[in-house]
């Protein structure tokens, strides 16, 4: 008990200080602001793995821009500092550029969405498609799509994801939003609200439903450009607001006891943790529908890239953007009747990849 209250003590005294850098060996360093609210822990690794995902996902979504050879790189970059023709601003600006912009954004989300809750559950499964809270997105969504004005979309994704969350966590109240508890009442909870969103299809008008089916399969082909700038903001809103709760969460793995001491209310940065997620993934549903598996792997292959421990949040958000971005790019580019949708992309690239876990699992 004593150690705690000195460790306490000097991280009020050291609080007090300006901006620091303060080095704790070659594994870290800790970046602490003047005020002493806000602390960043940096590792070496996963910073370059964070930079290297970022990179790559900035180059696939540059290949995207330069697909089939219809307009070539040098017009490209024309086009994007307004010195190229008028056809290739056309086709780089209003036909492909947000759909590369919106994919990076809804990537980056859903990666960190799904940190978030894997983090928060102690469960690899604890992924927004898992557990229901993307379906829910999707129900509130449809609602407002179907019954009400498209504007509203985002409340309504907003409103179905944390209504989800609400339901999912008093049905796990017993296991305290963690554990195989959880996972199992969001899919439960997931699997009714699927059933949900069927019937509204059902009920709908032909071409609503049409629309919404495609929707529901989760598609960046109907990306417009005033839809990239409310996302983009409401993402780097989101992730500022996750950065400071990270540090909690990940002490919450010593127990809420062992955590309390040192100040931390487990039960707070919980629901603070569970709003900033749905958000995360309302954020996704509400312009690119319930893109699956991509919450679920993007912070799994970001933890073993940069084998760090905790959340992982930054990593798994570039990788986020990285897997969304050159699973569209798979999707205009395969030989098919028409381009995809990504998420028909994004589930069968999903399927793999558990079909690689269940295959590796096996041989150990």
């Amino acid at each position: 008990m004593t150690r705690t209250r000195s460790r306490t003590r000097a991280r009020t005294e050291e609080a007090a200080h300006p901006v620091s850098v303060r080095g704790r060996g070659p594994a870290h360093r800790t970046l602490r602001l003047a005020s002493g609210r806000l602390s960043l822990r940096i590792r070496p690794r996963p910073l370059a793995v964070t930079l290297l995902l970022a990179l790559l996902a900035a180059g696939s979504g540059a290949l995207a821009l330069t697909r089939d050879g219809l307009v070539p790189p040098a017009e490209v970059l024309g086009a994007l500092f307004g010195a190229g023709s008028e056809q290739a601003a056309f086709v780089v600006l209003e036909l492909r550029l947000p759909r590369v912009a919106l994919g990076l954004v809804v990537g980056a989300a859903l990666g960190a969405a799904g940190a978030l809750f894997q983090q928060l559950s102690r469960n690899p499964l604890g992924s927004p498609d898992i557990v229901g809270f993307n379906s829910g997105a999707a129900t509130g969504a449809l609602l407002v799509l179907l019954h009400g004005d498209p504007a509203y979309v985002a409340a309504g994704a907003a409103g179905g994801g944390l209504a989800t969350a609400v339901i999912v966590q008093l049905l796990a109240r017993r296991g305290s939003f963690r554990g195989n508890r959880l996972i199992l009442a969001g899919i439960a909870v997931g699997s009714l609200l699927t059933s949900v969103n069927s019937y509204l299809l059902t009920r709908a008008a032909l071409d609503h439903a049409q629309s919404a089916q495609l929707w529901l399969i989760g598609s960046l082909g109907s990306t417009e450009r005033d839809q990239i700038l409310p996302a983009l903001l409401a993402l780097a809103a989101l992730l500022l607001l996750a950065l400071p709760l990270v540090r909690r969460l990940d002490l919450l793995e010593m127990g809420d006891e062992a955590a309390g001491g040192l100040g931390i209310d487990a039960g707070r940065t919980r629901v603070l943790v569970l709003l900033v997620a749905v958000g995360l993934s309302a954020v996704a549903v509400s312009v690119a529908g319930p893109i699956v598996f991509v919450a679920l792997c993007a912070p799994q292959l970001a933890r073993r890239l940069s084998r760090g421990t905790g959340t992982g949040l930054l990593p798994a958000t570039a990788m986020g953007a990285l897997l969304l971005s050159a699973s569209d790019l798979l999707a205009v580019t395969l030989p098919t009747a028409g381009p995809l949708p990504v998420g028909v992309v994004t589930g069968a690239l999903g399927g793999v990849y558990l079909a690689w876990l269940l295959g590796r699992r096996q041989r150990g």
